[in-house]
């Protein structure tokens, strides 16, 4: 069962299943839903798992969860990675370093992490919303990564409407086509004026808004959302850590039980979220470590335990997936951590005065789990010519985690690395870190030259959009975009 991380408010169910968690993900008074116990990993699941493949691994984790999901809508979820690059590994891990390892969680469909858990909760979504002969309108609001991944996970599927919103000029081109060509009827993209911060709220918004749901009604419509407030998405970004440290043990590189560390690019947490969660559940890691760009919001909470928004800026980098100010899900490890009136007000603080702090025991209890660094757009495309040169591929948003293990005293203890994209989303940062130059390339351009330069395909799928026709070239302000959602749903 769910529960909710501001405690109830008398109105909603005080405890709910998993299928009502992820159709109705906005919980009582603006909290999110967690569950209400996690299942533990023994150490026969680990070794029974050193023979079983990614399929194998995720159903047995969701069936851990005991989730009221039939058997075999698992199974269908699960088979859409046939569909990855490499069926039989779709979540390759390669050692770039002694002790420094690369869980590669980009070989979907839009060549980034969230492809992980959006494929599968895209189709368990629909189903259950076929099911019930319920109608939904999904709500996505993407820093560049979720926006493509949601549009192709619900492209065409009955019973679902998807309104997706992005900060014009706060992706990459490559992004902005993948949204921006998309054709299916069923799908609505909005460019917004603001940062993702502004899309965020804005989505964050329409989820509590009554006025907004009534309208929805008058079309039979429910809501919900695809970002990572819905623990839809965070049950599958569990599965990858636990791989990725059995993949380890298949390649003899790490012994049950013996610890390592977890770097991750982070912006708005529900990456290492399920990296907190893994742990509890019994993944032995020593420490998750937070690589932050110039945003660095998520290192100053938990090196001092103070989330301060006040007189602050967001940035605009060459990680534009990781240029977030508020990071939703850091308020599910406050509940974990300090229960639910505690992270009630601390959320109310954030929302009155934009500034929260612990206390000292409170940030003792972060830190037995998360440290965090950030590095400039200056470290990341040093790093992604050093490694370049050793013919290996970061995006400039796994190159921040390279900080983070330079960072480490321990050397000995092994280290995974989420990289969070493939090196193709963001084409003109990786060509100009080749050429150490400042020049602004075109995609297309930087594309075809760094591809050329390392020898490496582009993926049809991505040179396939530089031909599409754009569908939705709508940007609206923030408070015309209720206005254009409900003139897309009444068609």
């Amino acid at each position: 069962m769910f529960i909710e991380t501001r405690g109830n408010d008398g109105h909603k169910p005080e405890k709910v299943a998993f299928s009502y968690a992820i159709l109705n993900p906005s919980a009582s008074f603006g909290g999110l839903y967690v569950p209400e116990t996690l299942p533990k990993l023994n150490a026969d699941f680990f070794n029974k798992a050193q023979n079983q493949n990614y399929k194998e691994i995720a159903k047995t984790i969701l069936l851990k969860f005991k989730i009221d999901i039939d058997t075999q809508e698992i199974n269908e979820a699960l088979a859409l990675y046939d569909n990855f690059d490499d069926a039989n590994d779709p979540v390759p891990l390669r050692q770039i370093e002694k002790n420094l390892y690369i869980n590669e969680l980009y070989h979907g469909p839009t060549r980034a992490f969230k492809d992980m858990a959006l494929q599968p909760f895209g189709y368990i979504l629909s189903r259950v919303a076929q099911k019930r002969k319920e109608n939904y309108l999904i709500l996505a609001a993407t820093s560049g990564d979720t926006g493509p991944a949601t549009l192709d996970t619900f492209a065409n599927k009955k019973n679902i409407k998807v309104a997706c919103l992005y900060p014009d000029g706060g992706t990459s081109d490559v992004q902005r086509l993948q949204m921006v060509t998309q054709d299916a009827k069923n799908l609505k993209v909005l460019g917004i004026h603001g940062n993702f911060d502004d899309a965020q709220n804005s989505l964050k918004s329409l989820l509590a808004s009554r006025s907004f749901q009534k309208e929805l009604d008058k079309h039979h419509i429910k809501l919900s959302a695809a970002n990572s407030v819905n623990f839809g998405r965070i049950i599958f970004q569990i599965i990858y850590h636990i791989f990725g440290y059995i993949n380890l043990m298949k390649q003899n590189k790490i012994a049950l039980h013996e610890p390592f560390y977890q770097i991750i690019p982070s912006g708005n947490f529900g990456n290492a979220l399920g990296a907190y969660y893994a742990k509890k559940m019994g993944l032995p890691i020593k420490k998750i470590l937070i690589a932050s760009n110039i945003n660095h919001i998520l290192t100053d909470l938990v090196n001092t335990g103070i989330y301060d928004l006040r007189g602050r800026t967001l940035l605009q980098t060459t990680s534009p997936a990781m240029d977030i100010l508020i990071s939703s899900n850091v308020e599910r490890v406050l509940y974990d951590k300090f229960g639910a009136s505690r992270c009630k007000e601390l959320m109310e603080h954030l929302k009155t005065d934009k500034f929260y702090q612990l206390t000292q025991k409170e940030l003792e209890m972060l830190q037995e789990d998360f440290s965090a660094v950030y590095s400039n757009d200056d470290f990341a495309k040093k790093t992604i010519k050093k490694y370049a040169e050793k013919n290996y591929v970061l995006d400039p948003h796994t190159a921040t985690t390279i900080k983070a293990y330079e960072a480490l005293d321990d050397k000995k203890t092994p280290v995974i690395a989420c990289s969070t994209a493939e090196w193709t989303k963001f084409a003109p940062t990786m060509i100009s870190a080749l050429k150490k130059d400042n020049k602004k390339y075109n995609d297309f351009e930087a594309l075809r030259n760094f591809s050329t330069a390392m020898k490496i395909k582009i993926p049809d799928m991505i040179q396939e959009l530089f031909d599409k026709k754009v569908v939705h070239d709508k940007v609206v302000n923030q408070d015309q975009i209720e206005q254009e959602i409900l003139k897309f749903i009444k068609g």
